[in-house]
């Protein structure tokens, strides 16, 4: 098995001048960057002080296990004889917080796939639970990922 090693960086640029002396003192902005792609503002979610129009760390693991799950998806598609067209998803992912903390307590995905050929729903429709199993993002949560696809042809 190989080992694969990724990084990236966070830096916080929410410092209004008086630092972390309260918790109202403070912005929740920042920057991650890695080597390649732009800049990534983020932020926290709004319910935590945070900037709306930037990401937040509860979207970012949502875009992740989507990303994941459709990239795994697509070269098992290509690879099994299924022409995809099209995919969107329309995730969505469900968080509990207290006072100590809090954790995801589900996500769903619902892809919705266009493959070229009514004869190959089937399979399509299949593929989503394969995809499931080989996504590297989803194996590392510790909550469950429901999929509820959709297949047309257009």
């Amino acid at each position: 098995m190989r080992e694969h090693q990724y990084a990236v960086t966070v830096a916080w640029t929410g410092d209004r001048g008086a630092g972390t002396t309260g918790y109202r003192s403070y912005d929740r902005t920042h920057v991650v960057t890695a080597d390649g792609p732009p800049p990534l503002a983020g932020s926290a979610d709004r319910a935590f002080h945070g900037d709306a129009d930037r990401w937040n760390p509860e979207q970012l693991l949502l875009a992740a296990l989507a990303q994941c799950h459709m990239l795994s998806y697509l070269h098992l598609c290509a690879v099994g004889g299924v022409v995809v067209t099209g995919y969107t998803d329309r995730a969505e992912g469900a968080m509990r917080a207290g006072r100590e903390g809090g954790s995801f307590t589900s996500a769903t995905l619902r892809p919705e796939v266009v493959v070229a050929d009514p004869g190959m729903c089937e399979r399509a429709l299949a593929l989503h639970a394969d995809a499931h199993r080989a996504c590297f993002i989803a194996a590392s949560v510790n909550f469950p990922v429901a999929h509820e696809p959709t297949v047309l042809t257009r």
